[in-house]
């Protein structure tokens, strides 16, 4: 078992976001508890991504790091019209690949 956060924007800015974007996936896979990150944006500009945690605990210090705090900050006043966040229990996973 572990978690997944679901975060799903509607992105108004481009100004300094890639680079924003950037820096934050550099630093969640520096954050203990970390597993992998999948996410993809559609042509009208709504986005989603999902982290994938450990643990709670490692979810709540990612939300709480500083420097991911001041991005968050930034992505309310300048990137997003909108976003929700949805932390989930993953109970099961499996794939296909040919």
């Amino acid at each position: 078992m572990y978690y997944a956060v679901i975060f799903t924007s509607h992105r108004q800015s481009d100004d300094g976001y890639v680079e924003t974007s950037a820096r934050m996936l550099d630093l969640a896979k520096q954050q203990p508890g970390f597993l992998g990150i999948e996410s993809a944006r559609g042509a009208d500009n709504v986005g989603i991504t999902v982290s994938y945690w450990s643990d709670l605990e490692s979810i709540k210090a990612w939300k709480a790091n500083v420097e991911h705090r001041e991005a968050q900050a930034r992505g309310k006043s300048e990137f997003y019209s909108r976003y929700k966040v949805r932390i989930c229990t993953v109970v099961r996973e499996y794939e296909f690949e040919r």
